[in-house]
C-alpha cells in the first residue's frame, strides 16, 4: 500500500478540470511538475455549475477526512455564465447566486484545515462565432457571450479578493494571446503554456 506522506492537490471543477489531463493539458503538466512532490487528484465534471458543486461539496471534501488536501484548485463559471435556456433547463446560474455559491464553496474549503491552500480560476473568454456553430434545432439558440464571461470572471476575482484567496484571471490571461479566439482552453495543447504560466506564481505563494 502506498503511504500517505505526500501533499495532496485536488483539482475541482467542470470541463476545464475534467479534460485537464487530456492532450497534455494543464492538469497533466502539473502532475508532471510535482511528480516527486505531491499526489494530484482529479474531481472534474463536464457540464457542472456552481449549484451542482455545492450539492456535493461535503462528499468530495468531508471535514472529518483523515487527510485534508494541501491545495485545492477550483473552477466553476463557464456553465453558470451561459444565458438561461427558454425551456428553463440548462446550466445557467444567475450571477448573484453564482457569487453566493462560490462564497459557500470557498468557506467550506477554508474550514478543512489551516494548511489547506486554495486557488480559484475565473471564467475564461469564449469565441462567440464558434459557439454559434454549436447551435442546432434540437437544443436551440445558445446564449453565451464573452461579455457574460467577463462579468462572471470579475465576480469570481472580486469574491476571492474579498476573502483573501488566490485567483487566476483566465479571462484576461487568455486574451493576451493573439490567437486566443481560435483555440479552446478546455482541451487544446496550444493553451497549455498560458495556463501553466498563470499557475506558477500562485502555486509558489500557496506553498
Amino acid at each position: 500500500m502506498v503511504g500517505s506522506g505526500r501533499p495532496l492537490f485536488v483539482l475541482f471543477g467542470s470541463s476545464i478540470v475534467q479534460f485537464s489531463f487530456s492532450n497534455e493539458g494543464w492538469g497533466a503538466t502539473l502532475a508532471d511538475i510535482y511528480a516527486r512532490k505531491a499526489d494530484i487528484l482529479l474531481r472534474g465534471y463536464c457540464g457542472w455549475n456552481s449549484r451542482r458543486a455545492l450539492q456535493v461539496i461535503d462528499k468530495i471534501f468531508p471535514k472529518d477526512a483523515a487527510v485534508q488536501p494541501s491545495l485545492v484548485i477550483v473552477y466553476f463559471g463557464g456553465n453558470d455564465s451561459m444565458g438561461p435556456h427558454p425551456s428553463g433547463l440548462g446550466p445557467h446560474v444567475p450571477l448573484p447566486e453564482y457569487i453566493e455559491n462560490m462564497n459557500r464553496i470557498a468557506k467550506h474549503l477554508k474550514s478543512l484545515s489551516e494548511k489547506t491552500r486554495i486557488i480559484f480560476l475565473s471564467c475564461p473568454p469564449i469565441n462567440e462565432e464558434m459557439v454559434c456553430q454549436l447551435e442546432s434545432p434540437f437544443i436551440g439558440k445558445i446564449e453565451r457571450t464573452n461579455e457574460l464571461c467577463r462579468k462572471y470572471s470579475e465576480a469570481c476575482i472580486q469574491l476571492c479578493n474579498d476573502m483573501d484567496l488566490k485567483v487566476i484571471d483566465l479571462w484576461t490571461a487568455m486574451q493576451k494571446r493573439d490567437d486566443w479566439a481560435t483555440v479552446c482552453f478546455t482541451c487544446c495543447t496550444d493553451t497549455n503554456s498560458v495556463s501553466v504560466m498563470a499557475f506558477t506564481f500562485p502555486l509558489k505563494e500557496a506553498r
